[in-house]
């Protein structure tokens, strides 16, 4: 009886440690990693699986007309478009502070990049409030990054 529960323990903790993250195929977003690597950490990128995101130098409207949408629910309450801070910074020149995949990176993997980046603990420390997991998706993140874009090109 101990021996049969012994490997069933073992069984159940290789399952839970061995199987693979997929990413499907008709993906929105950009982004290349290889999910079952051990990737090592880079503070241009940040914490996180985009590692390249292709951004197009003409604002994609139809992505920040959906990115809009993902700040009206879950980003205002927080963030200003202007470089004002509200509870977390403003957002006025983000763009140009970060790389896309360092932004989008954060927005999915909040709080390993709280625990890790330099320039999000930094942030951390001047706002005094941690940035809630707000379960963004990868397609989320490239529309906001794009509604980001858009409001950082207007004058």
């Amino acid at each position: 009886m101990k021996t049969t529960l012994l490997i069933l323990m073992v069984l159940t903790m290789l399952y839970a440690c061995g199987g693979g993250q997929t990413v499907p195929s008709d993906a929105v977003v950009t982004s290349t990693s290889d999910l079952n690597a051990n990737s090592s950490y880079d503070p241009e990128r940040g914490e996180g699986k985009f590692t390249n995101v292709e951004v197009p130098s003409a604002i994609n409207e139809k992505l920040a007309h959906a990115g809009t949408k993902v700040y009206e629910v879950k980003c205002s309450p927080c963030h200003k478009l202007s470089e004002e801070k509200l509870v977390g910074p403003g957002w006025k020149g983000v763009t140009e502070r970060f790389k896309p995949e360092w932004i989008m990176n954060f927005v999915t993997n909040t709080d390993a990049m709280l625990n890790k980046d330099p320039k999000a603990q930094a942030q951390l420390e001047i706002c005094l409030v941690r940035m809630p997991n707000q379960n963004v998706s990868d397609e989320d993140a490239r529309n906001v990054y794009e509604f980001m874009r858009k409001n950082d090109s207007k004058k």
